[in-house]
């Protein structure tokens, strides 16, 4: 793996910033992307003392974003081996009936159509090369609708099943597909979904170890790593504590 070129999305925070940290350590070339300018700078500057580092500041649920970031990248930069989309985000827990559109409107934009417009940028180059692995971060919500989670449920749903049609259609051009899919992990996730309240998101993680970005990272490497002819399609990765999406042994 060493000198492959990685891109990762939501590289500012959680699971993408601990999963470039591992790469870094891992010899990878990564190009790190998010919406915080210095967050990114600070990462590239910690980064850069292991490996290459290229930043990419956009927002994913902005086409003309992604498209100028993407196809701008200097010609050293442009072969990507590995592409993370684990840029992703959950705004509200409420009924249906009370849903708020602007979170409706958010979830989908980034969740589903920042994946498609990412993933629209990166796949043709890796099919004219005929290699190339792309992860899909998705969620046990995607797998297992619950209560109040509707929309959010549904836009992981949407990336379960784009994992599976990628799959598909690149298989002829021996490209690698794989979903990972975590139920509770510690991040910035629940104060993100809960508009910044503290309170109601250290509960979400009360009464048991959940999972850590660095768990998740771990396993985006064991996937990347495996030999050539290793394909993981599909992982779903849960606390020891956690049996499903609704079912938490809290102490």
């Amino acid at each position: 793996m060493e000198n492959k070129i990685a891109l990762i999305t939501g590289a500012t925070s959680g699971i993408g910033e601990a999963t470039a940290r591992l790469f870094a350590q891992k010899g990878l070339k990564i190009i790190i992307c998010g919406r915080r300018k210095e967050r990114l700078e600070r990462l590239q500057a910690e980064l850069s003392q292991l490996t290459s580092v290229h930043t990419l500041c956009f927002d994913v649920s902005k086409y003309h974003e992604v498209t100028e970031s993407l196809t701008t990248l200097p010609q050293e930069w442009k072969d990507i081996d590995v592409l993370v989309n684990n840029a992703g985000n959950a705004h509200g827990l409420e009924p249906i009936h009370t849903g708020k559109l602007s979170d409706w409107e958010a979830m989908i934009d980034i969740n589903v159509k920042g994946l498609l417009y990412v993933s629209q940028c990166i796949i043709p180059q890796m099919v004219e090369r005929k290699t190339g692995h792309i992860i899909n971060i998705g969620s046990i919500a995607g797998k297992e609708t619950y209560p109040n989670g509707n929309v959010y449920c549904a836009s992981k749903a949407a990336v379960d099943s784009l994992t599976k049609g990628m799959r598909m259609d690149l298989n002829p051009f021996g490209i690698k597909v794989t979903q990972i899919a975590p139920g509770l992990v510690e991040t910035e996730f629940s104060l993100v979904r809960f508009k910044g309240d503290r309170e109601r998101a250290k509960k979400v993680y009360e009464g048991y170890q959940p999972l850590t970005a660095q768990d998740i990272a771990q396993t985006i490497w064991f996937v990347v790593s495996a030999p050539t002819h290793v394909q993981i399609a599909d992982l779903v990765i849960f606390p020891t504590a956690q049996a499903s999406a609704t079912i938490v042994k809290r102490n």
